[in-house]
């Protein structure tokens, strides 16, 4: 098939509300689910991804419980595994790219956490290596955010809204095709 299914950073980490704050989407892990049930029925390549932080106080850090993968994840028999320390998957212990090219494989769905981060970066790197990009968006989740902005002050953003805004930016950029869960599950049934 022409077609994988990139599963970005589904770690128990990311459960830690203490570390990362409050949280959108909770139906992510399940649409996350139902995508990989679509992808093992339909017999295409999913790819798992899983951050190691470098960060030895990181819920992601590999000596950390929280690096694990969630269970429906976890229990699938990926067809590559990919282990990263930055924002990219095409940036990992595997070469992404090399390995979706070596298989014809042109069209990418990315599904995961965190939308703003390490889903949004992986889909531009992916448009931007010419790969036909779906995004996900209800099968991906994030955390609210705040920073201190030179020139801006104080600047805040719920994880709704930054989920909101990555939707725009990929689309509208011309990065990738967002969708829901339900509308890409649809589809694939008519194919």
């Amino acid at each position: 098939m022409n077609r994988a299914l990139l599963v970005i950073d589904m770690q128990r980490g990311f459960d830690d509300a203490s570390f990362w704050g409050a949280t959108a989407n909770p139906d992510c892990e399940a649409n996350v689910a139902r995508l990989i049930d679509a992808w093992l029925a339909g017999g295409e390549p999913i790819v798992v991804v899983r951050h190691d932080s470098t960060s030895p106080d990181s819920p992601l850090h590999p000596d950390s419980p929280g690096n694990a993968l969630v269970e429906p994840v976890a229990a699938v028999a990926a067809d590559l595994f990919v282990r990263k320390q930055v924002n990219s998957a095409f940036y990992g212990d595997v070469d992404l790219h090399a390995w979706l090219g070596g298989r014809g494989i042109r069209d990418v769905v990315l599904c995961g956490i965190q939308t703003n981060m390490c889903v949004e970066t992986t889909a531009r790197m992916a448009g931007n290596l010419g790969y036909d990009v779906t995004v996900a968006l209800d099968a991906t989740r994030t955390f609210d955010q705040s920073a201190e902005i030179a020139g801006l002050g104080s600047v805040t953003r719920t994880a709704s809204e930054l989920m909101a805004t990555t939707a725009l930016d990929l689309q509208a950029g011309g990065f990738a095709r967002i969708v829901a869960t339900d509308a890409l599950l649809d589809a694939r049934d008519q194919e």
